[in-house]
């Protein structure tokens, strides 16, 4: 956190300074402009976090770990070499230091802090889900000049009644519901703060899904559901699309060739894909090179966590095997940079209702989910594919709900981390490590601290530690414990 710290430093200072009239009388450029409008650091938190969450976080990183790419040795994460991916930890908490001095700003308003409330729950999940216990409510305090702030609990991140992620989103909804102001700069749902009351509430289905290991009391889970006010329909997606034209194309159309050559299919999805006779598999992949050049195309996958050596000793041809659809090389807006999408909160709910969470009838939210992952990718859905075996849910039946949850695992497909978040809340689908794993064969469930926090902020880091159980990748979390 210590270039944050810095950055905030700089906030601070500049912000004092501003308070001197004289300072202001005698810099005054009539050339500049006075003031930031908050419309403009919320379009900055939205572009930089969905585009991040999606192609750094997402493709080149949870893909690797819910085992929908396999990797050719370059990319070390595929073989469990995670480090502490601080990068994202250092943009997190400067686009939380952008929402905070949001409210400094003119023209914010209980519109605005109802969104950066919704935005600022949404990062803290991701720090969370991600690190375990984390500085949450010492966080970015501008006034109190607070660089080593304490870590959190997980648990108290979600819960707190006062301060938890659930209790901040179900008050901005309920904010939002009840303001007659309005927000601009909101590329994502085009200031539609209808469409940020259903995603407030969404996630609070994700979230009471995470956590649904340590709770018992879902009443709120099932008020939710029967709100009619979730993400309705693939219009309401928590989205923000590429576009065709630098500096706002899909990142891996401009990427080296070699990222983009290294993403191979992965065995995994490859086998669950012809399983179900998945006409998906040409969204995500294409046939191989080989294949296709002898006029039979097919899709072959790769098993993760292969060395070189071992792949030379498998005979594994590399122009045999497949790698990413061209909508993700050849068309800079072929894809979307994503949040969350409506198949996803029908997934949950479906899960909700076969594990007696809630009420309801899961074959028809399980329906519903895969019909809208199909439309989303414009793609056809077979007239027979729910009444195969493998994808049919059935009355009673104890492969329901892996079938629910292997499912709602491919509709994540490159949204951040959260399908590597539900492999380890679930286990489905079941993930093996590959054989040249550098982690005595165990399936990583967090990444390292960023080493600046031991360096500035060491004893409310060692402090976490200490109650974590250490700092390493196979430390779980609250959430995740059985």
């Amino acid at each position: 956190m210590k270039n944050i710290q810095f950055i905030i430093a700089i906030i601070v200072m500049l912000h004092l300074a501003g308070c001197d009239n004289d300072f202001e009388e005698i810099n005054d450029n009539p050339n500049a402009p006075q003031e930031v409008s908050p419309e403009f650091l919320l379009t900055n938190v939205i572009a930089s976090e969905l585009n991040e969450h999606t192609y750094n976080q997402g493709l080149r990183r949870n893909n690797y770990l819910a085992q929908f790419n396999a990797d050719v040795e370059f990319e070390r994460i595929d073989r469990y070499e995670l480090g502490s991916n601080s990068n994202y930890w250092n943009l997190i908490y400067s686009l939380l230091a952008d929402l905070e001095s949001m409210k400094s700003l003119s023209g914010y308003n209980e519109a605005y802090d109802g969104v950066a409330q919704i935005m600022r729950s949404y990062l803290f999940s991701q720090l969370t889900d991600i690190w375990g216990d984390v500085p949450y409510t010492e966080a970015i305090q501008f006034g109190e000049l607070n660089f080593t702030p304490v870590y959190d609990t997980q648990e108290s991140i979600y819960t707190d009644p006062e301060t938890g992620i659930l209790a901040n989103l179900e008050r901005a909804a309920s904010q939002l519901e009840n303001t007659n102001e309005s927000i601009r700069g909101d590329i994502m749902f085009g200031n539609n703060l209808e469409k940020w009351i259903r995603f407030a509430n969404s996630l609070q289905v994700r979230f009471h899904l995470r956590i649904s290991k340590r709770i018992t009391d879902f009443s709120k889970l099932q008020d939710l559901a029967d709100s009619g006010s979730l993400i309705q329909s693939n219009a309401d997606n928590a989205v923000l699309p590429y576009l065709d034209a630098a500096p706002n194309q899909f990142p891996l159309f401009s990427a080296s060739t070699g990222i983009y050559r290294g993403l191979k299919m992965s065995k995994t999805v490859e086998d669950i894909l012809k399983t179900w006779e998945d006409p998906r598999i040409s969204v995500f992949y294409q046939p191989t090179p080989e294949s296709i050049l002898a006029g039979n195309p097919q899709f072959k996958g790769l098993p993760n966590g292969l060395s070189t050596q071992t792949i030379s000793e498998r005979n594994i041809e590399l122009n045999d095997l497949s790698i990413m659809s061209n909508r993700f090389r050849e068309i800079p807006d072929g894809v979307d940079a994503q949040i969350m999408l409506y198949s996803e909160v029908q997934f949950a709910l479906a899960e909700a209702v076969e594990r007696g969470f809630i009420n309801g009838n899961a074959d028809t939210y399980y329906r519903n989910a895969i019909q809208a992952h199909f439309d989303y990718y414009s793609v056809q859905i077979p007239a027979d594919y729910f009444s195969q075996e493998s994808v049919a849910l059935t009355e009673n039946s104890e492969d329901n709900l892996e079938k629910i949850l292997t499912q709602k695992w491919l509709s994540l497909f490159m949204i951040g981390h959260e399908a590597w978040f539900n492999i380890r809340r679930t286990g489905i689908p079941e993930i093996s490590p590959g054989p040249d794993n550098f982690n005595d064969d165990k399936y990583p469930v967090r990444y390292l601290y960023p080493e600046s926090e031991q360096a500035v902020n060491n004893t409310n880091y060692q402090e976490a530690v200490d109650r974590m159980g250490g700092d390493n990748i196979n430390i779980k979390n609250w959430w995740e414990m059985d």
